[in-house]
């Protein structure tokens, strides 16, 4: 029997099934990257998309199996950066209001 010869799209396609990725969406990337610049926009921004999905399904996964939680970590930092920020402006403001208020006071004399 003739050897069948395959193209890069269907080496692309089996390698993608072979590492346990649905037959749609291997099919969607194998077909992306034989056509590569010169094929349609509709093909290329599903590819971008799965390729976001999976890369975002990598850091969740990493995440777990890690142990570390960057997201809830980041947005810890976050949140304490805002509480300085807002602490800082408090104070600038009672700064401010207090020099204020030592500015137009003057002392009350009283007759007698």
């Amino acid at each position: 029997m003739a050897k069948k010869s395959t193209s890069k799209s269907d080496e692309l396609f089996e390698l993608l099934r072979a590492r346990g990725l649905r037959k749609r969406a291997a099919r969607a990337l194998s077909d992306a990257a034989t056509t590569a610049r010169g094929g349609s926009n509709a093909s290329q921004a599903t590819a971008k998309k799965l390729i976001g999905d999976l890369r975002g399904l990598a850091d969740e996964m990493e995440d777990r199996v890690t142990g570390r939680q960057a997201k809830r970590q980041e947005a810890a930092k976050k949140a304490a950066r805002t509480r300085a920020r807002n602490a800082k402006a408090r104070s600038a403001a009672a700064k401010k209001g207090a020099a204020t208020r030592k500015r137009t006071t003057r002392p009350k004399t009283t007759k007698r």
